[in-house]
């Protein structure tokens, strides 16, 4: 938005300037008592004044909180002007399609989003409840939209929200079509919003067109396509949405095709935007899945599965010696993937320049095209026309990007069934496919290394400092080299003879993450391999983590 607050002469001044334009009589409200409690909240203000949120991720992602540098009614309205002026500039017809979660305030962000969209002469398609993202990525196809918003901040802590955007095949192309923004769109969608004038002059219209199920039932059934009818059903399953919104479809996406209902985790079955029961809402976070863990070991499940929030990822856990552990998104990207060629689907596989390098040594193997991309989905659904599954190590999913050219956790875990109960009929589990995947193309241990702060200066601050000095040795080997990726990523890659270390910010969150791979060849005494890999994975993980910065550590 025309940032006219920046030019006040005080800090003060600029919150009154704010305020002055705010719609929301609730954040005025906040601001202003944050202004009553000057000089103790000049931090505070400061922080939430030294810049406004801007587009990252697909979009953005941010604290709920008044003011430009949070997720609010005002930083909402000027993205939706923004968004509708830059599709107006690119001469894009038809609707904009808008889909929300649970979170707090996710419904509200919907109908201001509509409401903006309307008066500005563009038909708005709003989502007929709160609903995963990937129902929303298949609507903009569905629907043929010009683009789609989701009102969500997926596995971030509850006070979060946020806004990921998607283009229709229009202005996306066939190989964009349903998928997250990338470069340079972000960046025109991010001039536009510069370019919005006081808030006052938006004009609004009504809150837009509330879809009926259709939509819904229309994904549903497609989803349930995806499974192999000649595949056997037999198969327990234990789930979660940890509080999110994936349940009730996960519960009628198996049930329609073909599965028994799975036992459910009752305290995390609702939405909930409080997220009471896990520090934060994400599986890869050390005790989110203890409950579901549990639960499985209860009821004999073959299989164990959690969705995030807006159930895009999907977390699967095994039985393992009498106890459970949960799979490495690596492990899941490439049962996955060889289940998929074996079902004959041909085309592009992909994954990413932090995922297992197994997946290359598969398609090299048998014959198909593969593509390693930047972290994200958006470059991953980018690959080529002719892609055919897609992968990310952090518990992201694309198994039918006809359908959602995106990752999406319903159907990827109709898939994980699909495979555990063909396996469970031959007397096989996950894990001993993936040791014969290890027999015949080597052990790819995998490991990442993130750390949480508070600022996203400390990010900038230890990457700086990694690409200044980036390790000579890994595990005692010299450093065959180092990859830079700027100005391009903001990525390191150093690679030894049998071991990388790829450092980056998250996008997403204000994390420093290292991404460690060791690699054993291919040997028949698999166990003694893995624990080659386990092994040296630890001893990596130490040297590594006395690369960074002590307060980091």
């Amino acid at each position: 938005m025309a940032e006219w607050w920046r030019q006040a002469d005080s800090l003060e001044a600029a919150v009154r300037a704010w305020i002055d334009d705010d719609p929301d009589p609730v954040a005025v409200d906040e601001l202003r008592d944050l202004l009553d409690r000057l000089p103790d909240t000049a931090g505070e203000l400061a922080d939430r004044f030294a810049d406004r949120l801007r587009f990252g991720t697909a979009g953005l992602r941010g604290p709920l909180r008044a003011g430009p540098n949070g997720m609010n009614l005002a930083v909402v309205r000027a993205a939706a002007a923004g968004l509708g002026a830059w599709l107006d500039a690119q001469g894009a017809t038809g609707p904009l399609v808008i889909g929300y979660d649970a979170r707090r305030r996710s419904a509200e962000f919907a109908t201001e989003t509509a409401r903006v969209s309307t008066g500005a002469g563009r038909p708005a398609l709003v989502l007929p409840r709160p609903l995963p993202t990937p129902v929303l990525a298949y609507a903009v196809r569905a629907l043929d939209a010009a683009v789609g918003v989701m009102v969500t901040a997926s596995h971030n802590p509850p006070a979060d929200n946020g806004y990921k955007v998607y283009l229709g095949a229009q202005l996306g192309g066939d190989i964009g079509a349903g998928a997250q923004i990338a470069e340079p769109v972000d960046a025109g969608i991010e001039a536009a919003i510069g370019d919005i004038g006081p808030l006052s002059s938006v004009p609004l219209g009504d809150a837009g067109t509330v879809l009926g199920d259709n939509i819904v039932e229309s994904y549903l059934e497609a989803a349930a396509e995806l499974v192999d009818p000649r595949v056997p059903r037999e198969l327990t399953v234990a789930y979660t949405p940890l509080h999110g919104v994936g349940g009730a479809l996960m519960a009628e996406a198996m049930a329609r095709a073909g599965f028994a209902a799975p036992a459910v985790v009752a305290v995390q079955a609702a939405p909930d935007p409080d997220f009471p029961t896990v520090p934060f809402p994400n599986p890869e976070e050390p005790g989110a899945t203890d409950r579901l863990l549990s639960l499985a070991a209860a009821t004999g499940a073959d299989v164990a599965i959690a969705h995030d929030p807006d159930a895009d990822r999907c977390a699967v856990a095994v039985p393992d010696g009498g106890r459970w552990r949960m799979l490495h998104g690596d492990e899941v990207g490439v049962l996955l993937a060889d289940h998929l060629m074996h079902r004959g689907v041909g085309g592009r596989y992909v994954t990413t320049i932090v995922s297992s390098s197994m997946l290359r040594a598969m398609c090299a193997a048998r014959g198909l095209p593969y593509t390693e991309t930047l972290t994200g989905f958006k470059w991953i659904a980018r690959a080529g026309d002719d892609l055919a599954y897609g992968y990310e190590e952090a518990l992201g999913y694309c198994v039918a990007p006809h359908l959602v050219r995106d990752k999406d956790g319903i159907t990827a875990a109709l898939l994980v069934c699909e495979l555990a109960a063909g396996l469970r009929a031959q007397g096989r589990t996950l894990l001993d496919r993936l040791d014969e995947l290890a027999a015949e193309f080597g052990v790819h241990a995998t490991e990442q290394l993130a750390i949480r702060v508070e600022r996203v200066s400390q990010v900038s601050d230890a990457m700086a400092r990694v690409r200044a000095t980036p390790p000579a040795s890994l595990l005692g080997e010299p450093v065959a080299s180092v990859e830079d990726r700027l100005p391009d990523a903001d990525v390191l890659i150093v690679r030894g003879s049998r071991a990388r270390v790829v450092f980056r910010p998250s996008g997403t969150e204000p994390k420093l993450k290292a991404y460690l791979e060791v690699a054993e060849p291919p040997d028949a005494d698999v166990a003694a391999a893995r624990q080659r890999a386990r092994a040296r994975l630890a001893g990596l993980r130490t040297e590594i983590a006395t690369l960074l910065p002590p307060h980091l550590r």
